[in-house]
């Protein structure tokens, strides 16, 4: 990955002007930067080295591939260094207008033959250039995924070709595991087994790829999945042992069921012990129908990015949630209901927020968050929605923003619809009193006394009116925070 290119187009100007001028690759226009201010999603660093006419960019990345991206919102790897991704511009360039004079086709050529040379690049075929190419741009997701810094939204790609879904490398190793239960190792069969995300992962495995012989590792991995309380994949492994309907199992979904509250709710309808297999049979298969299946591409984007986030693979999760935070924001008809055309349902902007804050994202949570505040119809909604809004602005450390959702907390806790008569009695009044302080603490500690004061005094106006059960456990968060105020008035 080296940048032998680059650096002879910077000391010789001649090389430097034939790569502007016959190719596109202008370094001069590096000082102007990019149409826009972006950032990896990932976070790491970009460099700029040259522009187009057209307003593109070229960037340095941290491992030395070259990423390109045009003034109308896409782009990819181009190169796994600035000198392949030059061998692969220069080789591949044509004449603008296929109908160009002779003497400028020949000019294009020369250009080509001169820096090829003088960059030491070989005499590689069109096929192979573009191999190379195609290879470089199914680099670009997850890692070098290119973000608007202000709207956080994704550049498209620069390509069409196609990549596997989602859930072929999310499920790569339950597969491998899945394979090794199968063959009768003891020891995979405890390591998976004791291993929550492996054991996890093997049960989607068997849940897409089903065999008779299962029956025996599905058992092992459904005693020891209880160990997570109620998960999804609790619920398959029992749907999965009771499909075989072997009335023997009833005990052990029994034992499994009782495990404790959250089990005994979560897998209710299980038949009796005496019950015949076509009745076991018959509980799987509407569980199965209902929440399961076997074709991987109809389980929810989140069954997939959950397990991606827990294997470590973070990018790949961030970058699908945010491609499906996107198609969201670019269209809302997206959240309509089916039964109720007129009507949205916003859980997945909420479900989205909670994923990006578990990945640390917070813009992207944000972003998620004001949208689903923006859409809530009822004042109880809005005002839970704003004062989650705030906390993830204050977390974030913007702080003028955290002000302005708690006004609109306090705007929506005006007299309106039924939804919130009795919001100084329970938990709802408590959590905006608490966040009320906590952004005043922070506007303190980032020295605001005047806006600290005025947030004070409305927390303090907040606090008067919660019920004695709800103010109890606020009383001293609210003293602590008066006396920093005090401090830096």
């Amino acid at each position: 990955m080296t940048d032998q290119a680059l650096r002879a187009l910077r000391e010789n100007r001649r090389l430097a002007e034939l790569a502007a001028f016959a190719f596109d690759f202008d370094i001069d226009r590096a000082a102007h930067g990019h149409v826009e201010e972006v950032r990896l999603a990932s976070g790491g660093p970009l460099g700029i080295v040259a522009g187009d006419a057209t307003g593109g960019t070229y960037f340095v990345c941290a491992d030395g591939s070259m990423l390109y991206a045009d003034s109308e919102g896409s782009a990819g790897i181009i190169g796994s260094s600035v000198d392949e991704a030059l061998e692969i511009r220069i080789g591949l360039a044509e004449a603008e207008d296929d109908e160009e004079e002779p003497e400028q086709q020949e000019e294009l050529e020369q250009a080509r033959g001169e820096l090829r040379a003088a960059l030491g690049f070989p005499d590689r075929s069109r096929a192979e250039l573009e191999a190379m190419l195609r290879a470089a741009l199914l680099r670009t997701e997850p890692d070098f995924v290119l973000l608007n810094d202000g709207e956080h939204n994704a550049y498209q790609l620069l390509d069409t070709y196609p990549r596997p879904p989602l859930w072929e490398p999310v499920l790569a190793s339950g597969r491998a595991d899945l394979a090794l239960l199968r063959a009768g190792d003891r020891t995979a069969w405890e390591e998976v087994a004791e291993d929550a995300v492996r054991r996890r992962l093997t049960l989607r495995a068997a849940q897409f790829d089903r065999s008779e012989g299962d029956l025996e590792l599905l058992r092992h991995l459904l005693r020891h999945e209880t160990r997570s309380s109620m998960t999804d994949e609790l619920r398959l492994a029992a749907v999965l042992v009771g499909s075989r309907g072997d009335t023997a199992d009833l005990p052990l979904l029994h034992e499994v069921r009782e495990t404790d509250f959250d089990t005994a709710c979560g897998l209710g309808g299980i038949p009796e012990p005496g019950a015949s297999a076509q009745e076991l049979r018959e509980w799987a298969r509407e569980l199965d129908d209902s929440l399961f299946g076997t074709d991987p591409s109809d389980e929810p984007v989140s069954t997939w990015t959950d397990l991606a986030r827990d294997q470590g693979m973070t990018e790949l999760a961030r970058v699908t949630l945010i491609r499906e935070l996107d198609e969201i924001v670019m269209d809302q008809s997206r959240l309509r209901r089916p039964d109720a055309p007129r009507t949205l349902t916003t859980a997945p902007l909420r479900a989205l927020a909670r994923d990006f804050e578990e990945l640390g994202d917070l813009p992207q949570a944000l972003r998620a968050q004001r949208l689903y505040a923006a859409l809530q119809e009822t004042a109880w909604d809005r005002v839970s929605a704003r004062h989650t809004q705030a906390r993830l602005e204050r977390e974030a450390g913007r702080l003028s923003d955290a002000a302005r959702a708690l006004a609109a907390v306090r705007d929506a806790l005006a007299p309106g619809d039924n939804s919130l008569h009795h919001w100084q009695q329970v938990n709802l009044g408590r959590f905006i009193a608490e966040e009320h302080y906590l952004l005043t603490g922070a506007l303190a500690d980032a020295d605001r006394p005047k806006e600290a004061s005025a947030l004070l005094a409305s927390a303090d106006a907040i606090l008067g009116e919660l019920s004695e059960n709800a103010a109890r456990g606020v009383r001293e968060l609210a003293e602590e925070t008066a006396a920093r105020v005090r401090k830096v008035s």
